[in-house]
């Protein structure tokens, strides 16, 4: 017990993920909450935040820091119909800062919470059949899926594994029900025993994803499990597993690195790909480090361990053996923009919304559109992986009404007015509620991406299709290391400028320039984009071109 870190010895005493929550709620002194509870709220969805931007100004008046919450929904596979969508349009205006945010996993986080307003917020979801739990958290959190139908004839045979696997990895715990809801408590724990989770959750975070092939939209390689379907003759036969990827570093700790999955075999679709599931994370559970949270990752559980033993364990364990991969391959990594349709004849409009941010503002009502189009109740909604929105589900009669309203709003202007590169690019959220930012970055990259557009036009790169991530720190929420262009912030203004991903998300980039500023920045990438037109090879990719003359 000794070696543990301070968060396990939370876990295990906080009698189900309860702790002393409702007590911090009480306190009517502060808008922070306990130390031990900000550990434990994570696991009912939400993060404790404050408005970093406003914490000079309020030291200097001796005030506490602006305290409110980030709330995280569950959406596995990223779905939500019309009437959800009212109303978490509607929760946003009244509780949080108003912009919705679409996350790299998939889902929606409301920022700018006050712990007042916690509770009405959870209550409002509730209402709606939704809920945060298990959102953040030691615990398998969002599970992605390839969002787009015309991805597979099969899509929705697929897509449902995202809905069991959720389901089959939720924490047994009532808390969340109990604190937020105000659920009749339960005393007798033995109602809660958890097999997978037990008192001590997983050691880390836990992420999952699947892909169906030919588009790794999901970066399906840069979670704790990648699963990538195998379709043949319109069947799904399986899953090729792959284990043990993950983004995050720590800048100065060689210890701590980007790791992408490891295939580690093939399972049959059904039961035994939940097996599998299942008993990759109680190997995680039971080997995972638990005394250093930098090194409490799968990644470093299966390089620890070995890939061949973490996988005999796993087989064991679930009484199976894996079979050998199947064949998959990936050649792109992308949103499927503008009205698709799929083998049923059903519409699709994927919208591109910068950086993931609905909200109204000079360029676009981006809010208002989406909400006068979920008001005429013939769509449902999907959020990408690539921080966008799929209106989904329109039948044909319909389609020209939900034209009409994205045309009277400009969304389809806006949509196809953004060039390859700004719709290819992703950012976290960073500065100013993320404590652990070191840079800006959804605040940045949109006027960062203005002075590298002009860059590509100039060397005849304009409609070059160049994966493009931002960070605001090294933990990678931005996907920075699995992109072809990717910043990482060091400080304020600072960023690591990394180069040579590939444009599959199967092959990590390389630190090309460090702690650089934005003239820097530029500099260096009109330099490589002159000779990337002069150089490359027909149809070569950025990345591949970064690699082949050793940029990196």
């Amino acid at each position: 017990m000794s070696n543990l870190s301070h968060i396990e010895k939370v876990k295990e005493s906080s009698l189900g993920l309860r702790g002393s929550i409702t007590e911090s709620l009480s306190d009517e002194l502060t808008g922070a909450i306990r130390e031990d509870d900000q550990a434990l709220i994570k696991f009912h969805g939400m993060y404790q935040q404050d408005d970093r931007d406003r914490r000079e100004e309020r030291a200097a008046k001796k005030l506490d820091r602006l305290y409110t919450f980030m709330v995280r929904l569950r959406l596995p596979g990223g779905f939500l119909t019309a009437d959800q969508w009212i109303a978490m349009h509607d929760v946003a205006g009244e509780h949080s800062t108003g912009v919705i945010k679409i996350t790299t996993r998939q889902t929606i986080q409301l920022h700018g919470i006050y712990k007042s307003k916690i509770k009405p917020t959870m209550q409002a979801f509730n209402a709606a059949k939704l809920d945060s739990i298990a959102t953040c958290g030691d615990i398998n959190r969002n599970v992605l899926c390839s969002a787009h139908p015309k991805q597979s004839a099969i899509h929705e045979e697929i897509f449902a594994y995202a809905d069991k696997i959720s389901t089959l990895l939720m924490p047994k715990t009532k808390a969340w029900y109990e604190i937020w809801l105000d659920d009749e408590k339960v005393y007798d724990r033995k109602e809660e025993v958890d097999p997978l989770y037990q008192e001590r959750y997983m050691p880390r975070k836990f992420k999952i994803a699947i892909a169906i092939p030919p588009n790794n939209d999901v970066d399906v390689y840069g979670n704790d499990i990648g699963l990538i379907a195998i379709i043949q003759d319109n069947q799904l036969k399986g899953f090729n597993v792959a284990i043990g990827g993950g983004l995050s570093t720590t800048h100065g700790n060689p210890e701590t690195y980007a790791r992408l999955a490891t295939v580690i075999g093939f399972v049959e679709a059904g039961d035994k790909t939940l097996k599998a599931i299942y008993e990759i994370l109680t190997v995680q559970r039971d080997y995972g480090n638990r005394s250093d949270r930098k090194m409490a990752r799968l990644k470093y559980t299966v390089d620890r361990l070995g890939v061949k033993k973490y996988r005999a364990e796993v087989e064991e364990r679930m009484g199976f053996k894996f079979e050998d991969p199947r064949i998959a391959e990936f050649n792109s990594r992308t949103d499927y923009y503008g009205w698709e349709q799929n083998h049923e004849g059903l519409w699709y409009y994927t919208v591109f919304v910068e950086n993931g941010r609905i909200l109204d503002d000079e360029q676009v009502a981006l809010k208002e559109a989406l909400l006068q189009v979920a008001k005429t109740g013939k769509v449902t909604f999907r959020f990408t992986t690539n921080q966008n929105v799929i209106i989904s589900d329109v039948q044909p009669a319909d389609k020209a009404l939900i034209d009409s309203i994205l045309q009277e709003f400009k969304i389809i202007e806006h949509t196809n007015g953004a060039s390859a590169l700004r719709k290819n690019a992703i950012a976290c959220v960073a500065l100013p509620t993320c404590p652990l930012a070191l840079a800006e970055a959804q605040r940045y990259l949109p006027s960062l991406l203005s002075k590298i557009e002009p860059l590509l036009e100039k060397h005849g790169l304009t409609n070059e299709n160049i994966i493009t991530r931002m960070t605001g720190c090294p933990n990678g929420c931005g996907r920075s290391y699995i992109s072809e262009i990717g910043f990482v912030g060091t400080g304020p203004g600072r960023y690591n400028l990394h180069l040579g991903g590939d444009h599959e998300g199967e092959r990590l980039n390389r630190v090309y320039k460090e702690n650089l500023d934005e003239e820097a920045i530029l500099l260096e990438l009109d330099q490589v984009f002159e000779r990337f037109s002069r150089e490359r090879f027909t149809a070569e990719k950025f990345g591949d071109f970064a690699r082949r003359k050793q940029l990196v």
